[in-house]
């Protein structure tokens, strides 16, 4: 017996576990169950399963009653895989559990298999992102780093299409994904259908990096501690090279060496990170112009400000100011 009603609809399975993010299982149902055909018919039959059929702790305090087991995975054309709070625990080793490895095995070679959140653990451990470009939470991303380095993360993206192996980043970024695979499949119009009932943009402008705080560190006891706590008191400066090693009384080259002992990058890198930092700061925080950040974090121009944005979270100052505050009344001081 089909465990699926209707064979003339895409099946998606979503695969939920003990401590699952109840939105995140919400985004799928509801995003896919919304695609509709030019003639109305649904395009898509989704079902919701466990390793085990009946209750499923979320991490909230609610509890949802699953009537299907792992067996309706080898009908999917697509399989789900939201994040579980237990993904988060540090016990974990990089390996499927006994029942996850066998529901795994009942899936069909050539099925979707995507992820949302630190799911992505889930299909690692599955062996199936190995050699993959593929994206978890970052918070997440250090822990998956060390668990699975086959694996080509990439932590600043809202989501990874590596053909019929998906990953998302964190929770919203599963809408973004879901309208990519309804777009993949049916075409824009479609997608866009279902964003508009939705009340979600069909398309986020950039990545996850623009949500990653990246605090400034404490320059601590360091040979170059005195040039970089300098730095952060004149970022909207010019500084130099030269004048950052005369705060330690070292040459340029002594300098840059120290330096990226000490903190991974070169000065310059360094420099643009904390300009970028305090842009973003003052983005969120106050209404002045674009142009006036651009000088107070030590870029210039409102040119230069935007195409550092760009690079490095993918957004353009206005567009990083409305996500993180929405429309402002730009001061021209």
């Amino acid at each position: 017996m089909a465990l699926f009603e209707h064979p003339e609809r895409h099946a998606v399975a979503v695969l939920v576990r003990d401590g699952l993010l109840p939105m995140e299982m919400g985004i799928v149902q509801r995003l896919f169950s919304q695609a509709r055909s030019a003639g109305g018919e649904p395009l898509y039959e989704v079902r919701t399963c466990a390793l085990t059929p009946g209750e499923v702790r979320t991490d909230a305090d609610i509890t949802i009653n699953v009537a299907h087991g792992p067996e309706i995975l080898a009908e999917a054309h697509t399989v789900v895989v939201p994040a579980s709070d237990e993904d988060y625990e540090p016990t974990l080793d990089g390996t499927l559990s006994a029942p996850l490895a066998a529901a795994f095995a009942l899936v069909r070679p050539g099925t979707r298999i995507a992820s949302i959140c630190t799911g992505s653990f889930v299909l690692a451990a599955a062996g199936l992102l190995d050699g993959r470009t593929a994206t978890t939470h970052w918070r997440s991303a250090d822990q998956f780093r060390q668990l699975h380095p086959s694996v080509r993360l990439d932590p600043d993206v809202l989501y990874t299409d590596d053909g019929e192996v998906l990953t998302a980043a964190g929770v919203a970024s599963g809408i973004d994904l879901c309208l990519h695979m309804i777009r993949r499949d049916h075409g824009s119009a479609v997608a866009n259908e279902v964003a508009r009932g939705t009340v979600v943009p069909p398309h986020r402008e950039g990545g996850q990096a623009q949500f990653i705080r990246r605090p400034v560190p404490e320059c601590g006891h360091s040979s170059t501690a005195t040039a970089r706590q300098w730095a952060l008191e004149n970022l909207e400066r010019p500084l130099t090279l030269r004048e950052l090693a005369a705060k330690e009384s070292m040459s340029v080259r002594t300098f840059t060496r120290r330096f990226r002992t000490e903190t991974g990058i070169s000065p310059l890198q360094w420099l643009t990170q904390q300009r970028v930092e305090r842009a973003r700061q003052l983005l969120e925080e106050t209404d002045l112009s674009v142009d006036r950040i651009a000088a107070d974090a030590g870029f210039g121009t409102a040119a230069s400000l935007r195409q550092h944005l760009q690079s490095t979270l993918g957004v353009s100052p206005t567009a990083y100011r409305e996500t993180f505050r929405g429309p402002v009344t730009v001061s021209v001081a």
